[in-house]
């Protein structure tokens, strides 16, 4: 299934007369999982997605009941919060191979362990490097975002549960990363190291959608967190470690056959996940979407200012894991080329988005290397630009300076993709010729 698009399905409310207009439309909310959507797919389609959304409800519900059972024997009226910071930071994988055997990763990895959910994943935004989670304490710390208003995307549906277990940032396959280079350390007492990573990877299996995504959040928690999501690399980092660990090499090589043939079966649902998603307008597959809905792959907004658009900087981590693959299929390469021939026509020549007295703007600067938008309307391929307002403009100059000045409009990320395009095409041809833009 590929997806076809019209300028309507993005979820941009287009008047016909505002193709010169700063304003050209307004973002519309992901839509949640839920039985009444399922209950309109295919009816082959049915079942599995039932059982997903019933596991779900299941595991969030012992999730939570483990939490209140801990508050109630420690006699505390009120859940603990931990304390925010960088888990990445907090969890370095770029130490030399005996710093994993010494004391002080051993202490992080115990503290990671204390912070696993009952289902198995971590979330995100915490100091893992603090210590070891206490009875009553949260899974996760204070990700509310600062700036919620009214009907904002970004709200949760309990501000006391939010990204308890997610993708996000990360978070889950860095502590896993972690973990096994502290098990790999620790052959005869790494044990618990061992078992934890085993669970991580038991949710990752179980978080996976039919159609071989991942939301951002497991178990579900609502909205866009929902949807199949390639944003900061959410989807192409799990297949990443997921490969690695049907390889069954490095410091994977602990995990049993079994898991290994396991995630082996999930790389291949991924992939093909992503050529699914992979968008087509007028009979042309271009790139993807920062998120994709779960149930009928279309593209979708992510919060109030991440329009339903194509995504240069997702797209080209996606191409690089495509490109990445030993053996990929006529179906992988034919994708690649066709998502390489889109970002050679969307790159913008002699601009650089740079800081000045009036903060960053779009600036012409003759010689430039090139740059992308991050969002382009699919259809016109011109760059578009969220608001915390919802509204999406066709001028990042015109939305406000909170947001101009605080997200990245523009980035080289498709360069990269580019170059090593260039040395993987000799050896890879494009299985049918696909006809020029």
């Amino acid at each position: 299934m590929r997806i076809r698009q019209s300028g309507a399905v993005i979820a941009l409310t287009l008047s016909a007369t505002c193709a010169s207009a700063a304003v050209i439309g307004a973002s519309v909310a992901a839509q949640s999982i839920t039985g009444e959507r399922i209950a309109a797919l295919p009816r082959a389609q049915q079942a599995a997605w039932r059982d997903y959304l019933a596991r779900s409800a299941r595991q969030m519900q012992a999730d939570r009941a483990l939490l209140q059972a801990e508050l109630k024997a420690a006699g505390l009226a009120a859940e603990l919060l931990p304390p925010n910071g960088s888990a990445a930071r907090s969890m370095p994988l770029n130490r030399p191979e005996e710093w994993y055997g010494g004391a002080e990763a051993r202490r992080i990895a115990d503290i990671i362990v204390s912070f696993q959910t009952p289902a198995g994943g971590w979330s995100k935004n915490l100091n893992l490097a603090d210590h070891e989670r206490r009875l009553g304490e949260r899974f996760a710390p204070n990700n509310l975002s600062a700036h919620l208003g009214p009907g904002d995307f970004d709200t949760p549906h309990d501000p006391n549960w939010n990204y308890v277990g997610t993708l996000d940032n990360d978070a889950t396959t860095t502590e896993l990363q972690f973990l096994a280079r502290v098990a790999a350390a620790a052959p005869k007492d790494g044990e618990a190291y061992r078992v934890a990573s085993l669970r991580g990877l038991e949710y990752l299996l179980a978080a996976q959608f039919p159609n071989g995504g991942w939301p951002q959040v497991w178990p579900l928690e609502g909205g866009y967190h929902d949807a199949i999501t390639l944003n900061d690399g959410a989807m192409t980092g799990t297949l990443e470690l997921l490969r690695e660990v049907a390889d069954g090499t490095g410091s994977f090589a602990f995990v049993p056959e079994s898991m290994r043939a396991r995630a082996r079966a999930s790389v291949a649902k991924g992939i093909q996940c992503m050529l699914d998603t992979q968008i087509v307008q007028e009979g042309r597959r271009t790139v993807w979407a920062q998120q994709h809905d779960a149930l009928n792959l279309q593209p979708v907004a992510g919060r109030n200012y991440e329009p339903a658009a194509q995504c240069a900087s997702e797209s080209a981590a996606l191409v690089l894991f495509l490109m990445r693959l030993p053996q990929p299929s006529p179906a992988v390469v034919d994708a690649v080329h066709a998502a390489v021939a889109w970002f050679r026509g969307t790159a913008i020549h002699d601009s650089a988005y740079q800081g000045g007295a009036d903060g960053r703007r779009l600036r012409p600067v003759p010689g430039a290397a090139p740059i992308w938008a991050r969002f382009y309307e699919t259809g016109t391929d011109r760059p578009v630009f969220g608001d915390r307002d919802k509204s999406i403009h066709d001028d990042v100059n015109e939305i406000s300076a909170e947001r101009r000045n605080g997200y990245s409009w523009y980035n080289a990320g498709p360069q990269e993709a580019l170059g090593r395009w260039a040395e993987w095409s000799l050896s890879h041809p494009p299985a049918k010729a696909a006809p020029p833009r």
